[in-house]
């Protein structure tokens, strides 16, 4: 396991390694694939001076990638740690690492952490799905060494995951009312002009498609509020080059329902078989009576038909006004605080994590 400075990574030959980990990962992450995190690092990562990338290697080849950094705030408190690096537009902080190494990177991971902790008090690892093989060792490695843990949060946010065809699954998210409502807003709607469905899963028109998404997204309460991507250089940035990244690599899915060929509701997703992820939504507010965000998800159905891919997690909010009533299951993520360094670093952790989750810290479940 190495410590590296995170523009070590980029570089040709790294990315080329680091894009074939990908595609061997126990558990799909685009958000710490290298097309979204090394133009995340460039627009978002100011202060870099604590800022790393862990890296398992094994003979020579690249297995496993985690951002890391040295934090003297947690969530508020001027309390020092070690974490995994996650931003407001990164939804899951899963590290990448290659089937059959789970266990080997959290060993390395933590054993890193005990030799150089310095001034940290124990790791924090945000946005961890709290199921599948990466969590399963995780708790068993922790298990083993018998290494006080505590799930400091969990929430759970919608997720599209069925065998079933999609106008079986839209008759079973909807009761028949609503669904007869949006048969009608559909209707009103294309009276307006040519009503179009877009799909593109290649490299067609990318900068065009950004720029319309950008646009789109800060015409609405976002861009009002100063949310929208477009409203900072740097997220409008991000978003630029991770759109172009994931479309030269195949793992991006852009729909759009147009209007006279005006987008009214746009989605962009990224594949990455087993899974996919709804990375950025917008629709038109002025057409917000028609309810072009639904129609465009009942679009988005068609998800399921595609046999690479077995679930999609909505990167949604827990409690989502909107997708929440359209996408059935849920996928439950968490944060977990772990124990680093000796038996007085170890109790300050436990007198720490009993005071936030009320509980002495024993594991993660």
């Amino acid at each position: 396991m190495r410590l590296l400075d995170w523009r070590d990574f980029d570089r040709r030959d790294r990315i080329v390694a680091w894009d074939a980990l990908a595609e061997r990962a126990s558990e799909p992450n685009p958000f710490y694939e290298s097309w979204y995190l090394l133009p995340s690092l460039r627009a978002l990562a100011k202060d870099t001076r604590d800022l790393h990338i862990l890296a398992l290697e094994v003979d020579g080849r690249l297995e496993g990638v985690l951002p890391i950094q040295r934090s003297r705030n947690y969530y508020g408190y001027p309390i020092p740690h070690w974490r995994n690096w996650v931003h407001a537009n990164c939804f899951l902080g899963l590290p990448l690492v290659a089937r059959g190494h789970e266990r080997a990177f959290w060993h390395g991971l933590l054993h890193h952490c005990d030799q150089a902790g310095g001034l940290g008090l124990f790791l924090h690892l945000a946005g961890l799905p709290a199921q599948g093989p990466m969590h399963q060792a995780l708790a068993d490695v922790l298990a083993e060494q018998a290494r006080p843990a505590a799930t400091v949060q969990r929430s759970e946010r919608a997720m599209l995951a069925s065998g079933v065809t999609t106008q079986q699954y839209w008759q079973a998210a909807l009761p028949q009312k609503k669904r007869k409502e949006l048969r009608r807003q559909h209707r009103r709607l294309a009276e307006h002009g040519n009503l179009t469905v877009e799909r593109l899963c290649d490299y067609t028109d990318v900068a065009k498609w950004t720029r319309e998404f950008l646009a789109l997204e800060s015409r609405g309460w976002k861009g009002k509020a100063g949310s929208a991507l477009d409203n900072d250089p740097a997220t409008s940035e991000l978003f630029t080059f991770a759109v172009a990244g994931a479309a030269a690599r195949g793992r991006l899915e852009r729909l759009a329902l147009r209007l006279d060929g005006k987008p009214i509701a746009m989605l962009a997703s990224f594949l990455t078989a087993p899974g996919a992820y709804s990375y950025k939504t917008a629709f038109d507010e002025d057409w917000a009576r028609y309810s072009p965000g639904v129609l465009l998800q009942q679009e988005n159905l068609a998800m399921l038909t595609r046999e690479e891919i077995e679930w999609v997690d909505s990167c949604a909010a827990a409690n989502h006004p909107m997708i929440d009533h359209v996408w059935r299951e849920r996928r439950t993520i968490a944060s977990h605080s772990i124990a680093i360094g000796g038996a007085l670093r170890r109790a300050l952790f436990a007198q720490l994590a009993r005071r936030e989750t009320g509980q002495t810290p024993r594991g993660i479940q």
